[in-house]
């Protein structure tokens, strides 16, 4: 992997980027950061209510097409891929960000919550990177960040499968980043503290949210707009000698 000179502005122009969970939160966030940027998007969700958001990105004079589906389906991670390479010839950068939660005590967790939480968190993220990294390696070139979270570094009460789910994508950043380095290919991923969207605040209202804010050393949650600069950083070439890492956003909590 060379050494690419880059200028500084934390450019993304020309580049396309697919981004999952792109309706709203985190990834809503990061297609309007990466759009400001410069970047073209394929903006992948399950809600088909992502008008607003193409509007927004039309304003700021880049393209963007929309795949509704659920990420769990061989045939949904084969249209986002031939969708990408239809509308613009490439694939450049992928935001695996989609996924959902289900929290209960371990001895009451369900099988269904388990296996859906499995699949949508760590099986479909890592066949979806399969896919775009197969184009990937033929053209020698692409950016994978992962969305994971710090309950995939540090236990958290109720979240047994989520926790599996993203300490097990992190372990798929590692070692994708060990096979695809020579391809020019980084891979790495994110994880966040509590972010404020809609999953985020449901989880952590009220008391329990408190007592998890009082763990954070700096004494807030996230925003998502604080995901989207980091993963700013992780897709342009500014960041192409760092593979295999994760980056917490955490406000300190896992420092203790």
């Amino acid at each position: 992997m060379d050494y690419v000179p880059f200028n500084g502005n934390f450019s993304l122009e020309r580049k396309v980027a697919v981004i999952t969970g792109a309706a709203k939160g985190i990834g809503k966030a990061i297609a309007l950061v990466f759009a400001q940027k410069g970047a073209d998007l394929v903006l992948v969700d399950f809600d088909k209510e992502v008008d607003h958001i193409l509007k927004q990105i039309e304003k700021l004079e880049r393209r963007a097409v929309f795949v509704q589906g659920d990420i769990t389906k061989p045939e949904t991670l084969q249209k986002i891929l031939n969708v990408g390479l239809k509308e613009y010839g490439k694939i450049e950068i992928l935001i695996n960000n989609a996924g959902i939660s289900r929290l209960d005590d371990a001895e009451n967790l369900s099988e269904k919550d388990w296996d859906d939480v499995i699949a949508v968190n760590l099986t479909a993220q890592f066949r979806l990177a399969q896919a775009i990294g197969r184009q990937m390696i033929q053209q020698r070139y692409g950016k994978i960040i992962n969305i994971a979270s710090k309950a995939g570094l540090v236990a958290l009460p109720k979240h047994a499968a989520y926790m599996a789910s993203k300490a097990g994508l992190i372990g798929v950043t590692k070692i994708l980043a060990m096979e695809w380095a020579k391809y020019n290919i980084n891979v790495n991923a994110i994880a966040p503290t509590v972010i404020l969207t809609e999953m985020g605040g449901k989880a952590w209202a009220g008391d329990v949210g408190e007592a998890m804010k009082s763990k954070i050393p700096v004494g807030r949650f996230g925003y998502p707009e604080e995901v989207a600069a980091a993963a700013l950083f992780l897709a342009c070439d500014a960041s192409n000698l760092i593979t295999g890492e994760t980056l917490v956003i955490d406000g300190g909590y896992t420092i203790q």
